[in-house]
């Protein structure tokens, strides 16, 4: 690891002002101090913005809530407004990592984790696009079994690993974020970004932007909701495929429905066609099953993760069936 300066800003404006100098934003550093260890990222100051009071969880005027991007992973998955309203968003964030790191691990930061294909973590690979811009794919003719079948391009596969993502990504979640020239909201479907000719580029945000929270609607799948998650073994594993699934449910016939896939794509990846297929039929297995034909429909395989597909289909359909016999 390069040696690097270190500062602790006072506020945002003194955070934002220490990142325009050219420093990295430094929350618990879950997965940064990891990447700066491999070599994989090297910055030359990292400014610490754990004392700008982002660390709270808030009910907005609206009946929704905020989270302060500081608040911790396990501080968010315990919190009764979550547990209670958003019980989804807990299961993803219990499936994740350890309680070790959760209880580092920052709800801004986990929307800025990078892919863990082993291509880019690995410096000694010389081909990554997303590490070494034009330097090619190595996952593409290489070790693909856990990357994306959908929204890939020539120039790069690999998948976002978040587990908090693609629950956040049913709830419809809005990215509050300070830019520079001032704050701005991006919401969730647009703030991850596909690696189409530039797979350098994860998400929306610009240079210096800061992500200060993180606005939760008001939840119809407080009761009909589940998180799947199906990885390699048990504890601190990546998803091979991961299911957020949440619906609406009167008299036995689903009024309404919103189902994202993890561990697929390079974002939260969510297929209108299969919550259109939902509404308005039964809650039962024939229903799901359709659903999850048209969820891992257009599926791109590359030459190891074909399997991934009927996974897929399988983890929608019990994920479903979850979610529609929680109370």
């Amino acid at each position: 690891m390069r040696t690097f300066d270190f500062q602790h800003a006072r506020d945002v404006d003194d955070a934002l002002s220490i990142a325009a100098a050219g420093a990295t934003y430094f929350a618990g550093g879950t997965n940064l101090l990891d990447l700066m260890k491999l070599g994989v990222t090297e910055p030359v100051a990292l400014v610490d913005i754990g004392r700008l009071g982002l660390d709270q969880i808030t009910a907005t005027d609206s009946g929704g809530i905020m989270i302060g991007a500081g608040v911790t992973n396990s501080a968010v998955a315990n919190h009764r407004l979550v547990r209670t309203q958003y019980p989804v968003l807990s299961q993803a964030i219990l499936s994740g990592a350890t309680t070790q790191l959760r209880n580092m691990a920052t709800a801004g930061g986990n929307l800025m984790q990078r892919t863990r294909c082993p291509y880019f973590m690995d410096v000694s690979f010389p081909a990554c696009n997303k590490r070494r811009p034009g330097s090619g794919c190595g996952a593409l003719e290489g070790s693909n079994r856990e990357h994306a079948l959908f929204g890939a391009s020539a120039s790069c596969v690999a998948v976002h690993p978040s587990d908090m993502a693609v629950a956040l990504a049913i709830l419809d979640a809005v990215v509050h974020v300070q830019a520079p020239t001032g704050p701005r909201s991006v919401a969730l479907s647009e703030f991850f970004q596909l690696p189409g000719d530039d797979p350098s580029r994860d998400n929306a945000l610009g240079a210096g932007d800061l992500i200060v929270g993180i606005e939760l609607p008001t939840s119809e799948y407080a009761y009909h909701s589940w998180y799947l998650k199906v990885r390699d073994r048990h504890s601190y594993a990546f998803a091979l495929v991961s299911v957020a699934a949440g619906l609406t449910i009167d008299d036995g016939i689903i009024t309404s429905a919103a189902i994202a896939l993890g561990g697929v794509a390079a974002k939260p990846w969510r297929v209108s066609a299969a919550e259109a297929a939902l509404i308005g039929r039964p809650a039962d297995t024939g229903t799901f099953s359709a659903a999850a034909e048209l969820a891992m429909s257009g599926a791109a395989t590359l030459s190891q993760n074909e399997f991934k597909v009927d996974l897929g289909k399988h983890s929608v359909v019990r994920a479903l069936h979850r979610a529609s016999t929680r109370r």
